[in-house]
């Protein structure tokens, strides 16, 4: 029998630890969350699991929420922001765990553990040695609490264990996968509360998601392997649970094994990257990214363009899939591509700037909007702006004098034609698209020469390189001086060779 959804308004968290760069899974996982929150009318939470103090990389919580405000994905309850369930820090609710490790331990599900590393170490060896799977033998299970208390009362470090049951077995309900069931004699006393009083995951994330009550837990399907565990802590403490909701997992291009953060190097090489801040710099839009992470793991029409506002109201967990999906960087051109062909002229316009200014580029609004119907098509991410259109705001450019010469051509020859082309223009009043192609193409036919002999010697002499933007068009907005100053520039180069 299947566990019944609610209908009452989401509460759905997003729970990062801010060990590195914040990656594509994290940011599926945060659109799941925030569409199935704001369909309902509920709310989105961000929390940091950061207990894992000596992997905490500085910096990467700001990045974290940098990256879900540049998706588009605003939390109403957070570290920054705060929400009457705070604090959002897990570091910042250490008294909270410890008060419900003891609950635990008073209604005997948890118990002190006094086993050094070194005792646990050398237990482990022995278990692999015998060609058993390492787990905690139970060495402190049955101590007395009085026992306990005596050697906490003496210092003695200790970790708080859970008490999994031996007989019988868990049944966990995936919203995904329907039921699991794992016999309970083959789960471990996982550690809830480290020497030093903070918690591992397996409280933390049990009591936090009980505290700020969440409604639906969306999480990595690595998760699978210790939800019986965290069921049972939720039945231990006589709590209701959340929906639970293992997702899918990213395979290689290749469909050959699970995607990991170190494919980003060899990804960085072709121009792409599984961290969300690269894709920003690599000139990608938060709406393709997306676009395309919502569609692997989501059982709508692969080829669906949709906006956020789509995707709220289309989106069901019902439609979700626990089938592997393999990434297709191939499929994010296509949806990046997609959604920059449908921003408006000025919303374009500010979102290519920065890309134009981090070259060094002093950009005039007026010309950038003139050049985007001119290179939009073109653009499959932000930053292809710079190969199509910074040509436009530089008072010279540097082409290379190899590409000035036309085929079938010598540099002479070349030089005489480009001579052809500084004398037609300048007798022109302006250089207006029209009139411009009217006189080149009349050169054309007088000369005997093909269309790409003398507008390829034109095209490299006023953009500097061999593709660009429509020619005429292009050199309307760069203006009469300046294209006439370009091509004697390229007489120059030609007459040298």
């Amino acid at each position: 029998m299947e566990k019944p959804l609610s209908i009452k308004p989401a509460r759905t968290r997003i729970a990062p630890s801010p060990t590195g760069h914040m990656h594509l899974g994290t940011a599926r996982t945060a659109l799941y969350d925030y569409l199935l929150a704001k369909q309902t009318g509920g709310q989105f939470i961000l929390r940091i699991e950061d207990t894992d103090i000596k992997r905490t990389v500085a910096g990467a919580e700001q990045e974290i929420m940098d990256g879900l405000r540049w998706l588009g994905l605003e939390y109403d309850e957070g570290p920054d922001i705060g929400g009457k369930f705070g604090p959002y820090r897990q570091t910042e609710r250490r008294e909270i765990y410890q008060h419900h490790a003891k609950i635990l331990i008073n209604n005997g599900n948890a118990y002190p553990c006094f086993c050094t590393p070194d005792t646990l170490e050398k237990k482990r060896q022995e278990q692999m040695k015998r060609k058993e799977n390492p787990r905690y033998d139970g060495t402190c299970r049955n101590i007395s609490p009085d026992e306990a208390a005596k050697r906490i009362a003496n210092g003695e470090a200790h970790t708080v264990r859970f008490k999994m049951p031996h007989d019988g077995i868990t049944i966990a309900h995936d919203h995904l996968r329907g039921e699991i069931k794992t016999e309970n004699k083959q789960l471990n006393d996982y550690v809830l509360l480290k020497t030093d009083g903070l918690p591992t995951y397996h409280l933390a994330a049990i009591v936090d998601d009980h505290e700020m009550q969440i409604t639906h837990v969306l999480r990595g399907s690595e998760w699978l392997g210790t939800f019986p565990l965290h069921v049972n802590i939720v039945r231990a403490f006589g709590w209701d649970e959340p929906t639970w909701i293992h997702l899918s997992v990213f395979l290689k291009p290749s469909g050959k094994g699970k995607m990991s953060k170190r494919e980003s190097a060899q990804a960085m090489k072709d121009g792409y990257s599984i961290f969300i801040k690269d894709m920003q710099e690599l000139g990608f839009t938060p709406e393709g990214v997306l676009n395309w992470s919502a569609l692997m793991g989501w059982g709508v029409a692969e080829d669906d363009v949709l906006n956020m506002n789509q995707m709220i109201e289309r989106f069901s967990i019902d439609s979700l899939t626990a089938s592997p999906a393999a990434i297709n960087f191939q499929k994010l051109d296509h949806f990046n591509a997609t959604h920059i062909r449908l921003f408006t002229t000025g919303d374009l316009a500010a979102r290519l700037k920065p890309y134009f200014t981090r070259e060094g580029l002093t950009v005039d609004d007026d010309t950038l909007l003139k050049i985007i119907p001119l290179i939009r098509e073109r653009l499959t991410t932000l930053d292809d702006c710079i190969a199509f259109g910074a040509f436009f705001f530089k008072d010279e450019v540097s082409p290379n004098p190899e590409d000035l010469i036309a085929k079938g051509l010598d540099a002479k020859q070349s030089a005489e034609v480009a001579k052809k082309c500084l004398e037609i223009l300048s007798s022109l009043p302006s250089i207006d698209h029209a009139s411009t192609e009217s006189s080149m193409r009349s050169y054309v036919e007088e000369s005997g020469l093909s269309p790409n002999q003398i507008f390829g010697i034109l095209r490299v002499a006023v953009t500097g390189q061999k593709v660009s933007p429509p020619l005429f068009e292009s050199m309307e907005i760069i203006g009469r001086e300046t294209c006439l100053r370009r091509i004697q520039n390229a007489i120059d180069l030609l007459s040298k060779m």
